[in-house]
């Protein structure tokens, strides 16, 4: 492994939405991303045109004694195979990041209204960016048999607890 780090520094904070991390029910909520005050206004010109975003965000509630370097099975369930450290897209990767696609409500002043962000309140936001479908995946998608099965209750609203 290369010795090399960099350095990255919030852009905003989540505000308001999830209260505490959660393995589903993430649907539904509504947060702001509050960008930091040394960003002037006119970084967000033009994305209000925009219905989704591009979330990168850092678990920090993680510490790193909970990076695991080994195969599991994912949330510890049994039913599903073991699978590496890279399959998960959990606080128990190296850097403890996520990248989250929440729909873009609208924008006032720096607070960016958003829904469907599984961030909680408190996160710091690494970058932002406008969603291009163009710029997703391209081909068919194949994922693993557990995925479906494992997130079936992912996006749906709190309430349905």
């Amino acid at each position: 492994m290369s010795a090399e780090t960099y350095e990255v520094r919030p852009v905003a904070t989540v505000v308001g939405g999830h209260s505490r991390p959660a393995d589903d029910f993430q649907g539904g909520i509504e947060s702001v991303i509050r960008m930091h005050s040394e960003f002037p206004l006119d970084t967000l010109r033009g994305l209000a045109e925009f219905s989704h975003l591009q979330v990168v965000w850092h678990f920090h509630q993680a510490s790193v004694e909970d990076v695991a370097l080994h195969a599991r099975s994912p949330r510890g369930d049994a039913r599903w195979p073991p699978s590496g450290t890279f399959v998960h897209r959990n606080h128990r990767r190296p850097n403890q990041l996520a990248t989250s696609f929440p729909r873009l409500l609208r924008i006032e002043g720096r607070d960016l209204h958003v829904t469907d962000l599984d961030a909680v309140d408190g996160t710091p936001v690494l970058d932002i960016a406008p969603y291009f479908p163009q710029m997703g995946p391209r081909g068919t998608v194949r994922v693993a048999g557990w995925v479906d099965e494992m997130l079936g209750d992912y996006w749906k609203p709190a309430h349905e607890r």
